[in-house]
């Protein structure tokens, strides 16, 4: 199969027992959902277009890459890239790095109309990172940062930043970084960590923050596995390096950037599994610091 960078592909048999036909079902962030047939006789060499969801914007002017960042460690890192294809190298274009790194989730293309109406039409680069955490290379890609090792997956979320920023895609002050739930910790943790600097702006989703009464909140105790337990004293010890609620330490001096984004914070009293107690202390603690006076 061509497959354009930046699409995704699932397989599944028209019938089971009694046929070589299959369905292709594709998406990518410039192509909506289309459906084709095929057959497995030729590895679906000549597939038939049977129908597609209706574009919603314009993709001409855009493209897709794939690229690698390395991390601070030397494990390569790989994120795509949705831009205009007249993009000047120049750190100038508002730019959204994405990511989730958690749980074995993978993060793979996908058409989105929100992004593809409200951000790249109107001139943005969108990124999507997959970082260590998620399931992109399999369980010991997960494995590598679980627990004690979570920094990883925030090492290499920077080191993408990193990467934007050197290459020219955008500069600091033109890059926001957004993540929902185990990536809002992700996003949390880019607000308390050097890699503040990185950003201008955080839009931090329904997130973890407080790691220490995590597993004390609706879903949190069935996430012991993947973080630690806060109430063994060696668990806590690496817990609390990434726990956003207690590393923000008020160095934000130049709402905006020069080392503190601009941060929304998002959350809800209808979720099940992340309690808004998360996003309204670490409110709290942001409204009731130094510079929120000014």
């Amino acid at each position: 199969l061509n497959l354009p960078v930046g699409c995704d592909i699932s397989v599944r048999a028209v019938w089971e027992h009694d046929s070589d036909d299959i369905w292709l079902t594709s998406d990518g962030f410039l192509q909506p959902d289309t459906l084709q047939l095929a057959s497995a006789t030729n590895c679906a060499a000549t597939p038939e277009h049977l129908k597609a969801k209706p574009a919603v914007f314009d993709a001409s002017c855009m493209l897709v890459e794939q690229r690698m960042a390395t991390s601070l460690d030397g494990t390569r890192v790989p994120y795509f890239l949705v831009r205009p294809r007249d993009m000047p190298f120049d750190g100038s274009t508002p730019t959204i790095l994405d990511g989730y790194g958690g749980f074995q989730i993978s993060r793979f293309p996908a058409y989105s109309t929100a992004y593809g109406i409200g951000w790249l039409e109107r001139g943005g680069s969108y990124v999507v990172a997959n970082i260590r955490g998620g399931g992109e290379f399999g369980p010991s890609w997960h494995q590598a940062a679980k627990r004690e090792n979570r920094n990883k997956a925030y090492k290499d979320f920077e080191a993408v930043a990193r990467d934007l920023v050197q290459s020219g895609v955008t500069s600091p002050r033109h890059l926001a970084c957004a993540g929902g739930s185990n990536g809002g910790l992700l996003v949390g943790n880019m607000l308390t960590r050097e890699g503040a600097r990185l950003f201008g702006a955080i839009v931090c989703r329904v997130p973890l923050l407080d790691m220490w009464r995590y597993n004390k909140l609706l879903a949190g105790a069935s996430w012991v596995a993947e973080y630690g337990n806060p109430d063994k004293a060696e668990d806590w010890a690496f817990l609390q390096a990434y726990s956003p609620y207690h590393t923000f330490d008020s160095r934000c001096t130049d709402p905006g950037w020069g080392g503190c984004p601009w941060i929304l914070l998002t959350t809800s009293t209808k979720d099940d599994r992340v309690h808004p107690a998360h996003a309204r202390k670490m409110v709290h603690k942001l409204l009731d610091s130094p510079e929120a006076a000014d």
